[in-house]
């Protein structure tokens, strides 16, 4: 009796940190591309319908690297992971847009470190809230909740969210290829203020995003993705994602190309393309939080 109560208490827990309080949107339009279930399929995942298969083969043919970009892209976030849980002792993650699960995740790689590593991971796409109950079923140290990336005041006032993490202790907030998602007005560099001067000081917020030297492929990447999906924010310059490290210290080896960011080996895939790229890294707080 007492282990069914148990285990019925944790089924309880799981529920209630998959269930969405304050609803975005529970329908997933599987007529219109979506940027997750996008690179679910650049990255050889099943996760996705005829739509997001459609708009990719046309962005291949405007930027053919991109798959290798996803890729290497994903590599690095493991690698970001890794190091930061082994070398950091990091212990909480906070995944903003993290996408649809694939091998791999945030919280396999952490556990591998540590097993009561804790991971939350955040995304507005109900497909990715729809996949979030296997997650759970995984362990009790990962939550998933449907929410906007944007929305700082909820996120940090989510009590799932406040249930798992210790905001008086580090923390990495990882933004990793998805502040292209958010356009100007939105403010992407106000955001990762908004976190940094939430977590406590020496936590690590992670960050890339796609950048391109060429102003035209700027200009037709950007707008071929919006028209696509429907919310994209831009294609940006380096020095832009420089400035989203303000009032940080940067971690080394610094921002760069995120394949070239301790790859484990000479042999590690490389960004070959010349179109776009990822670009940024790892950036440590230091002020007070407010």
């Amino acid at each position: 009796m007492g282990r069914s109560n148990g285990l019925a208490s944790r089924q309880l827990a799981r529920d209630g940190r998959t269930r969405e309080r304050n609803p975005i949107s529970h329908a997933i339009d599987v007529t219109r591309p979506s940027g997750a279930r996008m690179y679910n399929w650049l990255l050889g995942g099943k996760d996705n319908y005829a739509s997001d298969r459609r708009a990719c083969a046309q962005l291949l043919k405007l930027a053919p690297s991109t798959r290798d970009l996803a890729l290497t892209n994903r590599l690095f976030l493991k690698r970001v992971v890794r190091v930061l849980a082994e070398k950091c002792g990091v212990r909480q993650f906070l995944d903003h847009g993290s996408g649809l699960p694939t091998q791999d995740n945030v919280h396999q790689v952490a556990q591998r470190v540590d097993r009561s590593a804790r991971v939350v991971y955040i995304d507005n796409d109900p497909t990715v809230l729809a996949h979030g109950r296997t997650l759970l079923d995984e362990n009790d140290e990962t939550a998933v909740i449907q929410a906007d990336m944007t929305d700082t005041e909820r996120i940090f006032g989510d009590k799932d969210v406040n249930g798992l993490i210790d905001f008086d202790r580090p923390v990495a907030a990882l933004f990793v290829s998805v502040l292209h998602c958010l356009t100007d007005e939105e403010d992407p560099a106000g955001l990762v203020q908004r976190v940094a001067q939430r977590l406590a000081p020496g936590s690590f917020l992670v960050i890339c995003q796609l950048t391109s030297d060429d102003a035209r492929f700027r200009a037709e990447a950007t707008e071929f993705m919006r028209q696509s999906t429907g919310r994209w924010g831009r294609v940006r310059e380096r020095h832009e994602v420089d400035a989203f490290f303000h009032e940080m210290d940067v971690v080394p080896p610094g921002l760069m190309e995120v394949s070239k960011w301790l790859p484990d080996t000479e042999l590690a895939p490389r960004q070959r393309s010349c179109e776009w790229v990822e670009y940024g890294g790892v950036g440590q707080t230091r002020q007070a939080r407010v």
